[in-house]
């Protein structure tokens, strides 16, 4: 009987270990050819295309592309190769993915408390990425089409993403709209994620962030329109209240997201609103919207109401944050939480971003002269509806292990029982179990 079992045991053994050693050929060996794929990456030199390893110029880089940091021991530096150190950087993204910074490098030089664009790209995307860098350079609508203005241009960082097996279609597209755009050589930095997955919205959002060359910094999807002069605005207010928290990094100013109520009317951005009272004549002509108003908890607790009736130059705190809650911000580049890069698809990814940074404590103000237009677009219904219902599932188990990290992470600091600890405080006691987690910490039990 003893014997029976034990042959019977083993073979359990073998059988599983078969199983388990086959998978792992299948899978390893597309993800192998896919990372062979990359070893030659297309890129632009000159004038013309060649298929050949970038030479691309980062500013933090020493000759053959490694990064270096001072290790604290008189002049000796710790250095590191470029591919390890973004390798790890990203490993929390679905592999393969490969990042390849500053594929083209604006030749501007910008000023540290400029705020840079940073915006995520695929290649149906890139006519009204080409109508962002417009927008952004500060467009006068009363000159001709290939005429702009050249004072208050702001800087943009985009990661681009490309599919190996159409890498040198999308290079190539990538490639002429770079050198018929104006401006786009001059004030947008290019960066490529290479990954055969579609919709790692959160990978793409922090590598653009990453390579951001100034202090500030704004999360923006490429298909809104840019209506207003914020940048000068925030720049000039700097040494306020507000201002200054943003420099801490304990600020987030939201510039507000509309639509057209009429999908067709939202095509052409040339006819969008460029001052708040012309955006007032069409809301109360019902004509625009607040952004996914059928999504209400996206959006509305930036009080549009108040929005509407607030007076000029008012900069309001957002008093009734809600965890769904995903509106387009401007903050500091470093010290805020980066997005978490498990979200792949729609659904629950940049709601993930402003959750994590509204736990460490940072506050929502909402710019009231300001505001964002969506240029429409088909949406990928079908996709929208498998992937929304797989993140809902993820964004309930993120946000208890969130609360978690925070609540412990601001008990060690001595924060939480200050301002920068409220909202950690208010928002987790909504989850089942966490104030009960929280007590144990408190006491030293966790």
């Amino acid at each position: 009987m003893l014997t029976g079992r034990f042959i019977h045991f083993f073979a359990t053994v073998f059988v599983a270990s078969a199983i388990v050693y086959s998978t792992c050929s299948l899978l390893m060996v597309p993800a192998l050819k896919m990372r062979q794929s990359f070893d030659t990456v297309p890129a632009q030199t000159g004038g013309s295309t060649k298929y050949i390893e970038p030479k691309h110029k980062a500013p933090v880089k020493l000759p053959g592309e490694a990064l270096y940091w001072p290790t604290g021991l008189g002049s000796q530096k710790f250095i590191m190769g470029e591919n390890i150190f973004l390798s790890k950087a990203f490993s929390q993204s679905m592999q393969p993915c490969r990042i390849i910074p500053f594929y083209y490098k604006a030749s501007a030089t910008f000023e540290e408390d400029d705020i840079t664009v940073t915006t995520l790209v695929t290649s149906n995307r890139f006519q009204v990425f080409a109508e962002l860098v417009k927008r952004y350079r500060g467009t006068d609508p009363s000159l001709e089409s290939h005429q702009y203005r050249t004072v208050g241009a702001g800087p943009i960082s985009a990661a681009i993403h490309v599919k190996p097996n159409a890498s040198r279609i999308v290079l190539d597209a990538l490639h002429e709209l770079y050198i018929s755009t104006p401006g786009m050589s001059t004030f947008v930095d290019v960066h490529l994620v290479l990954s055969p997955f579609d919709r790692q919205l959160n990978t793409w959002r922090n590598a653009a962030r990453l390579f951001a060359r100034t202090a500030f910094v704004m999360m923006l999807d490429v298909d809104f329109a840019i209506c207003t002069d914020f940048r000068r605005h925030i720049r000039a207010g700097l040494g306020t209240e507000v201002g200054q928290s943003l420099r801490d990094g304990h600020a987030a100013l939201v510039v507000p997201a509309f639509e057209y109520v009429k999908q067709q009317d939202g095509i052409n951005a040339s006819m969008f609103p460029n001052d708040k009272k012309s955006l007032l004549e069409l809301v109360k002509a019902e004509k625009i919207d607040m952004f996914h108003k059928s999504w209400a908890p996206g959006h509305n607790s930036g009080d549009y109401p108040r929005f509407y009736a607030a007076a000029p130059g008012e900069v309001y705190k957002i008093k009734r944050y809600q965890s769904a809650y995903e509106p387009y911000v401007i903050f500091r580049k470093e010290g805020p939480p980066w997005c978490d890069e498990r979200f792949v698809g729609y659904g629950g990814n940049k709601a993930a971003c402003l959750y994590e940074m509204y736990l460490s404590g940072m506050s929502f103000y909402v710019m009231a002269d300001h505001f964002l237009v969506h240029q429409s677009h088909v949406y990928e219904e079908a996709a929208r509806r498998l992937e929304r219902k797989n993140n809902r599932k993820i964004y309930q188990e993120f946000k208890e292990e969130a609360c978690l990290r925070y609540i412990r992470q601001h008990h060690d600091a001595g924060t939480l029982n200050t301002t920068l600890g409220y909202n950690v405080q208010e928002e987790c006691k909504k989850i089942k179990g966490v104030p009960r987690a929280f007590i144990h910490i408190i006491e030293g039990k966790l």
